[in-house]
């Protein structure tokens, strides 16, 4: 008699859970956050709703691990360090510019904006998306503005925490509020104004 093989429950709930987040995503790129609905979510998905809520407490939360684990392929803990070439500008113009590539990326627009209108008003979710994204990206960030202080191209005195602020606000506000276009070349002009200001002041000559 063939031996009976147990179903795995952890694989199915795993597909289940994958399933549910890749419905989030879809959906709210054509319906928009306001009509987006966890029921909407789960008929998509082909679960119940209660499956839904016993892994998130909103369609907020909801949201932001559909981003995180889709668009970064669950490597949100394993982040690379920011790319040093030993020429800063250059590194920092990189990087601006996938920024500026995956904002404008069609399928992760809709939902990136509705996660940003959310955390406003959600201090839960606000919370957790400093905790696991935007507190360990700013900490990259500061270690290669770190490495560009030891090699003389940023001030000793700089804070790097309004350094960071200074390159990747002006990309996110603009985005955020669309007052001009997104383009490789606003990043670079960015980059440019931001480090001028960031560079060791010049001694006086007497």
């Amino acid at each position: 008699m063939p031996q009976k093989v147990t179903p795995d429950a952890s694989r199915r709930s795993e597909t289940a859970r994958r399933a549910i987040l890749a419905a989030a995503l879809d959906l709210v790129g054509e319906v928009g956050y306001a009509k987006l609905t966890i029921e909407g979510i789960a008929a998509a998905a082909g679960v119940g709703k209660q499956t839904i809520y016993r892994w998130w407490p909103s369609k907020g939360s909801l949201l932001f691990d559909a981003f995180l684990t889709l668009a970064t392929d669950g490597q949100e803990d394993q982040a690379a360090a920011l790319p040093d070439t030993g020429d800063v500008m250059a590194d920092l113009k990189m990087v601006l510019r996938a920024t500026v590539a995956e904002l404008n990326e069609p399928r992760y627009d809709q939902p990136m904006r509705a996660l940003h209108t959310e955390i406003v008003h959600d201090p839960a979710l606000a919370a957790d998306y400093a905790k696991r994204l935007d507190e360990p990206m700013r900490e990259l960030k500061k270690d290669r503005l770190r490495a560009a202080q030891r090699a003389g191209q940023v001030a000793e005195d700089v804070d790097l925490d309004v350094a960071v602020d200074m390159l990747f606000g002006p990309i996110l506000n603009r985005w955020l509020q669309r007052t001009g276009p997104l383009t490789p070349e606003y990043a670079d002009r960015v980059v440019e104004t931001a480090l001028r200001g960031l560079q060791p002041r010049k001694a006086e000559q007497f």
